[in-house]
């Protein structure tokens, strides 16, 4: 790799997801067959989800046809925030942008730049010929310089802070349905060079039934530089319990860049088991989405949806928390988090 001409070398790094956007990019979902004859209640989701972050900031929606076009305006011009959502036409697989979007740098002068990483439909799962072509087709539509990335990576297995400081897990990087000729030394320098990431805190496992091999969005997140939210189980019989415990440990020993620790947050997995045939769905609070002056944070009709809306208000104090309904979105293994990726203000869009 020649490190001389990567972002990082050129003065671009990742914005950390709570800074300014200028937009959120989302798809709306289009195959039924896909989501397993759960569209229409994911299609609700989406719909819900959509309409309160555009209240906020404008969202560029992809749709791949005439009929994910029809019924995404349909549902959508039901809601005050219709005018400030843009449409544009887009093939795709399906709608995790957080995964097949470019992944968005930025210099010291705001200038804006993609991050276009290899996608494989999560070690060769699902299918991903056109979802792989988004980030040069976004590139293109913000007629904006274009970095390929010759290593497979996706967005929701890296939470950065503005202070360069990397949360990820060994079950997702490392997974050698990925990149298995790189060693763990080999994946930090891709990331250093193309993010600007300058420090690693490596986690070992997400939650079980996580299709993406344990993607770090869905448990643990930062709330700002020196505060990071993790997912606890509180019940000892679950098997997600050993793993949550283990990353809190981690977590308790991990240094900021200055040597201090940092301030834990503790926040409970719902209790209640949803499964999909003979699969375990994962549900979690973590996957929220910062945005500009709010944080959208999934719900599962749950005894324990006020209590994480709870911690995660203290956490948040200057940002509006929304809870939203998330059982038919997280039908597709995802949710909110997975399904978004912001577009840093820049010298594309301002907002």
């Amino acid at each position: 790799m020649d490190t001389s001409v990567t972002p990082a070398a050129l003065g671009f790094h990742f914005p950390a997801e709570r800074q300014p956007h200028a937009l959120t990019l989302m798809g709306w979902p289009a195959d039924d067959v896909y989501w397993e004859g759960y569209l229409g209640v994911a299609r609700q989701d989406f719909s819900r989800l959509v309409s309160t972050v555009a209240r906020f900031e404008p969202v560029l929606l992809a749709v791949t046809d005439d009929e994910a076009e029809a019924d995404a305006k349909r549902r959508l011009s039901l809601t005050n925030s219709f005018k400030n959502i843009n449409f544009y036409r887009l093939e795709l697989d399906d709608v995790w942008f957080r995964d097949i979007a470019p992944l968005f740098v930025r210099n010291s002068e705001g200038k804006l730049a993609a991050t276009d990483w290899r996608f494989n439909g999560w070690g060769h799962k699902f299918r991903w010929r056109n979802d792989t072509q988004v980030p040069k087709k976004l590139a293109e539509k913000f007629d904006m310089e274009r970095f390929e990335v010759p290593i497979v990576m996706e967005g929701g297995a890296l939470e950065l802070n503005a202070e360069g400081v990397c949360l990820t897990t060994r079950q997702c990087l490392l997974n050698k349905n990925r990149n298995p000729e790189l060693s763990q030394p080999e994946v930090e320098q891709y990331l250093r060079a193309y993010l600007g990431v300058k420090h690693f805190i490596w986690l070992n496992e997400g939650l079980i039934g996580d299709k993406t091999d344990g993607h770090i969005d869905t448990i643990t997140r930062f709330a700002n530089d020196t505060t990071i939210i993790t997912s606890i189980c509180e019940d000892k019989s679950d098997m997600n319990y050993a793993p949550m415990r283990e990353n809190l440990e981690i977590l308790e020993q991990a240094q900021q860049p200055n040597g201090e620790p940092y301030t834990l947050t503790q926040l409970p997995l719902p209790r209640k088991r949803v499964d999909l045939g003979d699969e375990r769905l994962p549900l979690t609070y973590a996957n929220f989405y910062i945005g500009n002056g709010f944080v959208v944070v999934p719900l599962y009709d749950d005894v324990n949806d006020e209590k994480a809306l709870s911690i995660l208000q203290r956490v948040f104090p200057e940002r509006k928390v929304i809870g939203l309904p998330s059982l038919g979105l997280i039908t597709g293994g995802g949710s909110f988090h997975c399904v978004t990726q912001q577009l840093p203000k820049g010298d594309i869009y301002r907002g």
